[in-house]
């Protein structure tokens, strides 16, 4: 099985300064199957209160936050 909730897309938002990565997730996400996962690894401390904000707001799951070289990675899947 290869649905969507096998399907990882990354996206490498370091160096990108809020909004910057809180837009390229919504775009990638709305370009993704329902339950389908989004990585993104981001370096502003911003990035670690906008985006489970913008989850919360876009109906996203936030499934966890961890470190990953020196930046935040956000584990979240589509809503």
């Amino acid at each position: 099985y290869s649905g969507p909730m096998n399907q990882i897309t990354e996206c490498d938002a370091r160096g990108l300064r809020c909004p910057l990565p809180v837009l390229r997730a919504r775009k990638l996400l709305s370009q993704m199957a329902s339950g389908a996962v989004l990585h993104v690894l981001a370096d502003d401390p911003m990035a670690q209160i906008d985006m489970p904000h913008f989850c919360m707001q876009a109906g996203h799951h936030m499934i966890a936050v961890t470190e990953r070289d020196g930046a935040h990675l956000f584990e979240i899947r589509r809503g």
